[in-house]
């Protein structure tokens, strides 16, 4: 399926769409549940005042990115890589 210049609200359910590809696409306030996002990349990707819970971040990598304001438990991910930094 291609959608290209599209300006539609989906509803998808119970779906494979594994390999898809997303180019300059506007997600703003799309909600994700219980979807698999195994081995997928993100590239030049804005998740500015994004929430996520109950989410598996195991083995994941962060690279030159953002964390202005970033938290994790209500930790400041910026001040943990502070002193981090001081002590090694």
């Amino acid at each position: 399926m291609n959608l290209s210049n599209t300006q539609e609200t989906l509803l998808v359910t119970n779906s494979d769409l594994s390999r898809s590809q997303f180019t300059d696409v506007n997600l703003r306030e799309a909600q994700f549940t219980d979807v698999n996002l195994a081995q997928a990349a993100f590239t030049d990707i804005n998740l500015s005042e994004a929430t996520f819970r109950d989410v598996n971040l195991s083995r994941i990598i962060i690279e030159d990115c953002d964390v202005t304001g970033m938290k994790i438990d209500g930790l400041l991910v910026s001040e943990l890589l502070k002193s981090y930094r001081e002590k090694a």
